[in-house]
């Protein structure tokens, strides 16, 4: 009994003779103490927590070669090999994570609006409840900086670029048609109802490599990936109906939209300064199926639109009004795969196709058009760690455009083109720490058209100085097909893509409900179609001579701390911009440029009114127009332009609103420009007629019931 008693107690002494004592020091990177980090053997229960002093110390019972694990917030994860008998009072340096919320991120020229942006100017529910923006997407992005108010267009014009500058893309896939039909001086407005939405990235310059064929910026759509619940939203408003469902299953949803808009009610009741024969018609709707695979989601969107008008058109130019007699057809369809594979890959991939029909009459005769247009893309991205992600991909872009005009008299013509653009990109995205990232592209795009080959280098820095700053600096070339206006005539000329260079230096601020940017930029453009004739005409004699600039300065500030229930921005910029194009004799200021412009942007939320009220007022200066009577060119400038808008969201119900919202409720008398005979009269002077908006005052009222299950959800991210 003795010698077993012995044994036993020399086992139990062996084994605490055995434990290992593990020792040392918690530090960042700068080697300040790090209190609270958690220490430990893996595999085992053997660890402990830094003191305030960074210090540690713990026994074990394991021997040999173990891993360390030491964690913390902010910090990456230390795992480390070490031999437990010899690990004692060892210092362990953390790195901090480049991902943590607070890490320095690129944003020259990006805003971002959605629940996934790291930084948004907007939030989803301003795209509809900005007072002015009628719903429309495009309207109220045009109350950010960089962006200008060309009231008889209705497009996005960024930075001294025409419209026709912006791309817009939908779950990363291009649209080749994203507005609606229009004619001359009457304003179109975007295809696309917010609502199905989820995230709105708009660049004003300086994009990433995996965009092309955009001179100045890309409008970036995402769809939601996953519906809330089961609904459906009814809509009576003074200019149409509206009708929508979603419906969620287990791994897929499907969301449905129609909308059905007539002007002649309102028309009948407020006259516009438009005469209708025959006033706006649209019937439109969208729809997306999402379906949900274990490691990605695939997206159907298809949306379609047909649209009519016919109207009379005061020209300064003939006696009698011009006749026009308008039919659009629009058809879109885009399916994409967003998913992730293998260790660390991500891919992309998508397809599209676009077709639009015009059926245009001006008096006697016709004008039809059609364009049929795809694109095919593929994406990789490759996470290597959390400082290198390396994304390559291709796209191939096919466009058929065909317009043929007959007077109905002698004269008929012809006139189109087939282009096919394949490009490749490839992009780094290097996070040297959480206070410096580094963004480096090339494009590479061959035109077979224009029988050229285009390569773009991109590349953008950001520097944060404070938890609340940054710095960010973004270069890049960029290249785009002459518009259809030109290259429809591609069969008697050989034209060649028009070419832009960014400069961009960004400074941010932000911190929980505010948010400030203040962005400095240059554009220097080359490679500009010229023509020497009045009109653009197939024997105009074509060249791409042209050049011009754009600098400027963009502010920004986005405050909700001000006063409960009240938000509020305020976007101001300043633009000095010159072209030698189209037809221009020398250079000159183009006619939709505003040097000044300035949006005030308030929303208030009054809880005894279970009300909503919101006021936009945009502001800029005159903007310039030729006038031949004097001997410079576009030497004239329009009245300052200004236009105060009210709307007031009132909740009936949870579920029931309704919605009033009036534009330029002041009667601002705004001139966009002017239309100058071509001919002088008899005395020599050349006559004009002033370019104004169809009507001084736009009324809508709306009622919106949204059905479903938790009887909470309601449309008032829709108004």
């Amino acid at each position: 009994m003795k010698t077993i008693f012995l044994a036993l107690a020399s086992l139990f002494s062996l084994a605490l003779f055995s434990q290992n004592t593990i020792s040392g020091k918690i530090t960042n990177e700068k080697g300040k103490p790090i209190a609270g980090a958690s220490i430990y053997i893996e595999g085992t229960y053997d660890g402990a927590t830094s003191s305030g002093t960074g210090e540690f110390s713990f026994e074990t019972t394991a021997t040999g070669n173990q891993f360390l694990i030491v964690s913390f917030l902010i910090y990456d994860t230390y795992k480390q090999e070490i031999d437990v008998a010899n690990f004692k009072n060892q210092t362990v340096k953390l790195r901090e994570n480049v991902n943590a919320l607070d890490a320095v991120i690129v944003t020259a020229g990006t805003l971002e609006s959605g629940n996934k942006a790291r930084v948004s100017v907007l939030k989803p529910l301003d795209i509809v409840t900005t007072a002015g923006s009628a719903g429309n997407i495009v309207a109220a992005l045009q109350t950010l900086p960089g962006t200008q108010t060309v009231g008889e267009d209705g497009r996005l014009f960024v930075r001294g670029g025409e419209a026709s500058e912006t791309q817009t893309f939908v779950d990363g896939i291009r649209v080749a048609q994203p507005y609606g039909a229009s004619t001359n001086n009457l304003p179109t407005r975007g295809r696309f109802s917010p609502f199905l939405f989820s995230g709105i990235s708009f660049s004003t310059g300086g994009y990433s490599a995996e965009y092309g064929e955009a001179l100045s910026s890309v409008l970036l759509l995402n769809t939601q990936d996953e519906p809330d619940q089961n609904k459906t939203d009814i809509s009576f408003m003074t200019v149409g109906l509206g009708l929508g469902n979603t419906q969620k299953w287990k791994k897929s949803s499907l969301s449905v939209n129609t909308a059905y808009i007539n002007l002649a009610p309102y028309q009948a009741v407020i006259p516009q300064d438009v005469d209708w024969n025959s006033p706006y018609q649209s019937l439109s709707g969208e729809t997306v199926y999402r379906y949900h695979f274990t490691n990605g989601i695939f997206k159907l969107y298809a949306a379609f639109d047909s649209s009519k008008f016919d109207l009379n058109q005061k020209n300064i130019n003939f006696e009698d009004k011009i006749r026009t007699d308008l039919n659009n057809n629009n058809f879109y369809l885009n399916a994409s795969y967003n998913g992730t594979f293998g260790t660390g890959w991500h891919l992309i991939s998508g397809i599209s196709y676009g077709y639009n029909t015009n059926k245009v009459k001006f008096n006697e005769s016709d004008v039809d058009s059609d364009e049929n247009a795809a694109q095919l893309k593929l994406k990789l991205k490759k996470h290597f760690s959390n400082y290198f992600n390396l994304s390559f991909g291709a796209d191939y872009f096919i466009t058929k455009f065909n317009e043929n005009f007959d007077d109905n008299i002698a004269l008929k013509a012809s006139n189109g083109y087939d282009s096919n653009i394949a490009a490749f990109y490839t992009e780094g995205d290097i996070l040297f720490s959480k206070y410096l990232a580094l963004k480096v592209g090339l494009r590479l795009s061959n035109n077979s058209l224009l029988e050229e080959t285009n390569i773009a280098p991109r590349a953008s820095v950001a520097y944060k100085v404070s938890r609340s700053s940054q710095f960010s600096f973004a270069y890049g070339d960029f290249t785009q097909t002459p518009v259809v206006d030109y290259i429809k005539y591609s069969k008697y000329h050989q034209f060649e893509s028009e070419k832009a260079r960014h400069y961009i230096l960004n400074y941010q601020f932000t911190k929980p409900g505010q948010t400030f940017r203040a962005e400095g930029y240059y554009k220097d453009y080359s490679n500009l179609v010229q023509y020497d004739t009045k009109e653009i005409q197939y024997n105009s004699f074509f060249s791409n001579n042209g050049s011009g600039y754009a600098k400027g300065l963009d502010l920004f500030w986005r405050d909700s701390n001000l006063y409960k229930n009240l938000e509020y921005w305020i976007s101001y910029s300043y633009i000095d911009s010159e072209r030698d194009y189209k037809n221009f004799p020398t250079m000159a200021t183009p006619n939709f440029i505003a040097n000044h412009s300035l949006s005030i942007v308030t929303k208030y939320f009054i809880t005894d009114w279970k009300s909503q009220i919101g006021f936009t007022n945009s502001f800029s200066t005159g903007r310039p127009y030729n006038n031949p009577n004097e001997t410079k060119f576009m030497n004239g400038k329009t009245k300052s332009y200004n236009s105060l808008s009210f709307n007031w969201a009132y909740l009936l119900t949870t579920q029931k609103i309704l919605y009033f919202s009036v534009s330029n409720i002041l009667g601002s008398q705004n001139v966009y420009g002017y239309d100058y005979a071509k001919l002088p009269d008899a005395n020599g002077v050349y006559n004009r007629q002033a370019v104004t908006p169809t009507a001084d005052r736009f009324f809508f009222v709306g009622f919106f019931w949204t059905i479903s299950q938790n009887k909470n959800d309601n449309q008032l991210k829709n108004l």
